[in-house]
Formats: structure tokens, sequence, C-alpha cells
């Protein structure tokens, strides 16, 4: 059993085209009701005092589909920035963007940077937002990093390591994911964080995303619960580390 809720919740939003065809409406129609679903869930994870958000917002990937509708969903992510900051900032949240900002318009790149610069001090929920994001680009920013420290001397090819590279990964500073979540009925991970979803426990649902409220979340929650995270361990192992943790909190508190 997993005694207590997940740190770190990283969500691949799915379905929202599906969910507008469904009711014979405008694609765009179900991103409009997509933003509202990820508003909804924010507020419902900072209620439950999770200490990080994760929410997978446009990949690497989605500059293929159709101009029109990438368009529609640059300027949604810009307005959606401009009317949602100054809530998020009234509830201490803090605010991060990860991926490559190099394909975005400059004003959509100076507005991430305002709404960082503004939240970057709130110590409650980090809510971080991956755009034109994906794991493999993570990981191949990170090795360039490493292969540029080794270049100038101030790495050898012998300090290359899994934590080295884990500290150059995007949030490195932050705890990978506890739970993932895939809306939709989708049964991939879609090259979302591949190397912090390792040890992650992972769910996913039939659920489109318009209509992920805070009693799918609870259903998320109730399976993480059940879980046993081993990371490797056999159960034997797992309880007797549990018993000697709490063996030595019990000292501590003597």
């Amino acid at each position: 059993m997993s005694s207590s809720l997940p740190q770190h919740i990283a969500i691949i939003m799915d379905g929202n085209g599906r969910w507008a065809k469904q009711r014979f409406m405008p694609r765009i129609a179900g991103h409009r009701s997509g933003v509202e679903a990820a508003r909804q869930v924010v507020r419902n994870c900072a209620k439950r005092n999770i200490k990080v958000l994760s929410l997978f917002a446009f990949s690497s990937e989605n500059w293929r589909r159709p101009a029109q509708e990438v368009g529609y969903l640059m300027e949604l992510f810009l307005t959606g920035l401009e009317r949602e900051v100054a809530m998020l900032h009234e509830h201490n949240i803090q605010l991060r963007f990860i991926g490559d900002r190099t394909r975005f318009s400059e004003k959509l790149c100076r507005k991430i940077g305002e709404v960082e610069r503004l939240t970057r001090n709130n110590t409650g929920m980090v809510l971080i937002i991956a755009a034109d994001y994906g794991g493999k680009w993570d990981i191949c920013q990170a090795v360039t990093r490493l292969a540029k420290e080794i270049e100038t001397g101030h790495l050898t090819s012998s300090d290359i390591t899994p934590e080295t590279i884990s500290s150059r990964l995007s949030f490195a500073d932050l705890p990978d994911p506890d739970l993932f979540i895939r809306t939709s009925g989708e049964l991939r991970i879609s090259n979302f964080m591949l190397w912090q979803l390792s040890y992650s426990e992972l769910y996913f649902t039939n659920t489109l995303w318009p209509d992920f409220d805070e009693a799918e979340l609870e259903k998320a929650l109730r399976h993480y619960a059940d879980r046993e995270r081993r990371f490797g361990y056999s159960g034997e192992q797992l309880n007797e580390l549990t018993k000697d943790r709490d063996r030595e909190a019990c000292s501590n508190n003597a």
C-alpha cells in the first residue's frame, strides 16, 4: 500500500478532439473545454496539497497537426496564460514551463517569461506545463550539456552516471512523478518524461479529458493508494524497511 498521496502527478490530457466529435462540435470546442478541465485539476490538486502537477499541453509531435489547429492552440495557450496567471499567483502556485521554446512566437515567449518571474518565489504547488516538449528532446538536451562540460574539461566520461544525467534534465530539482495519468483510453506514454517515469505508477482511464473531474481524480488517487511501490525491492524487504523507518521515527520522538 502507498501510505500517502503522490508528491508529483503527471498527466497527458488526451481526448479533446474526440469529446468534441461525439457532440458534433469543432475540435476547437474540445480544446476550450479541455482548458476548463485543466483549471479544475489544478485547483483540486492544490486543495489536496499535491507538491507538483505536470500537464502535457503540447508535444514536439503536435506541430504535425493542421496549421489552423496548431494556430488556435497557440492562441489558446497565450490567452489562458493571461487569464489564469493572477489566480495562480493568488493561490501561491509556482508556474514553470518545460520544452523547446524556439518555435514559439516572441509574444508567447515573453508572456511565459513574465509568468515564470511573477510566480518564481511562490511556495505552494509547482505547476509544470510541458509545451513543445518530448522525453527524447529532454534526454538529448541533457546529454548535449554534459558533452559540452566534457569538452571544456569540467567533466570526464567517467563522471557520467544516471545521477549526472538526471541533474541535467528538466525540473531536476523536483521529485520524479509518482503517478502518471492518461485519459481517453490510449495506453501509451507518448514521449512524455521518458526518463522521469521509470518508477511511476501508471493509470489509464477511458474518460476523455474534458470530462476528467474531481471524481475521476479521486479514482486515480485511490488506484495509487492501492499500489505497493517496491523500487526493485521484494515485498518482504519493503516491509522490513518500513519497520526500520517506523522504529527510527519512534526513537527520534522518544
